[in-house]
């Protein structure tokens, strides 16, 4: 299980292989379910030039390794990791990446979206966007799943 928060972008598909290889042993696993999440440029029907992530330092951290261990006492997983982006994203930037490894597919899904959609809900991030005109707004609510 890992929780990794970046300052800076990262390439999800790379650290995805990348985990896997190192940490799951071939074999081990018949499925792996993954999101990746990217910074669009509209929200809420107003063009966004990009978006600071603001987060609270360990406390952030825990609550995302609470919502992996929650997966793993519903779910059979053998492994899950949840990478998160903090501080200025630009459009097109990845933002987060979850991923789900288990015996079969049902729970690799299942516990993927779980990851998501708890963590969207429940761990502590601040999303300020910058507008296209040159101001910026909090976002208040997250997009429904």
């Amino acid at each position: 299980m890992a929780v990794e928060l970046y300052p800076e972008s990262f390439e999800p598909l790379q650290r995805l292989a990348n985990y896997e290889a190192t940490q799951l042993p071939i074999g081990s696993h018949g499925a792996c379910a993954s999101f990746i999440g990217s910074m669009r440029d509209f929200n809420e029907g107003e063009a966004v030039a990009g978006m600071t992530l603001e987060h609270y330092p360990g406390m952030t951290e825990r609550q995302l390794e609470e919502i992996v261990a929650e997966a793993r006492e519903r779910w059979p997983l053998l492994d899950a990791l949840i990478c998160h982006r903090i501080g200025e994203i630009d459009i097109g930037e990845p933002i987060v990446l979850t991923a789900c490894w288990s015996a079969h597919r049902a729970a690799s899904f299942d516990a993927c979206r779980f990851l998501m959609e708890a963590l969207k809900s429940r761990a502590t991030f601040w999303k300020k966007e910058r507008l296209a005109g040159g101001s910026s707004r909090w976002v208040e609510k997250n997009t429904p799943g």
